[in-house]
């Protein structure tokens, strides 16, 4: 771990809408971390929308795609926030997480020894919980540990004026999952974990 007294949490996710829910959901979560002591980096639909397409011949390039795999590779814990779009995940959320193959040399591969927390948000519970076992499943892929809760957030409005969860029991999803992302990362979740073993060496 970076540092045991303040574990580096990174979130990507949202949309490439400014204020989209699960970008919003995904700000509610990072800043619950920073109260429990966690430094905190955002990777929004904006910034997402700058990677290029994920091209598996091709060497990582540009400032944008450096930047975000440095962070990841850095990190502690990772919240991962997306919408859901016809039952799965979002495609600018999935070229992200495709862009981690760019780790898969690191001696701790994609997301390994990590603690991942998954927010969806979906204008139906159907469709929410679908993608977030397409979500946690791909977390599984990466060799990352989901949190024991997943949020989904299913409510016709999430947030309102004010910008706060309009249902105090998305808002409770939400931070349940951020408070168990630093608890793991702050009990160094995947110590003992080497390449050498051959559950961790990279493909």
């Amino acid at each position: 771990m970076s540092g045991a007294s303040a574990p580096y949490i990174v979130g990507l996710g949202g949309t490439t809408r400014p204020g989209s829910s699960s970008e919003r959901a995904l700000e509610r979560a990072l800043a619950t971390a920073r109260s429990l002591g966690a430094r905190t980096d955002l990777f929004g639909g904006a910034y997402l929308a700058r990677l290029p397409h994920y091209d598996p011949h091709a060497t990582a390039s540009g400032e944008a795609r450096r930047d975000f795999i440095a962070a990841i590779r850095r990190a502690d814990g990772v919240i991962i926030a997306t919408p859901g779009y016809h039952g799965s995940i979002s495609g600018l959320v999935k070229n992200a997480l495709d862009c981690l193959e760019d780790l898969r040399e690191d001696a701790r591969p994609y997301l390994d020894g990590r603690a991942v927390a998954c927010i969806v948000a979906a204008s139906g519970a159907q469709a929410a919980v679908s993608t977030l076992a397409a979500l946690r499943s791909i977390v599984h892929a990466l060799r990352g540990w989901p949190t024991p809760m997943g949020a989904t957030l299913a409510a016709p409005r999430l947030f309102n004026a004010d910008g706060a969860f309009c249902d105090d029991r998305d808002a409770w999803q939400v931070d349940l999952t951020a408070r168990q992302v630093v608890a793991f990362a702050q009990c160094g979740l995947g110590a003992g974990l080497t390449a050498s073993d051959p559950s961790t060496t990279p493909r």
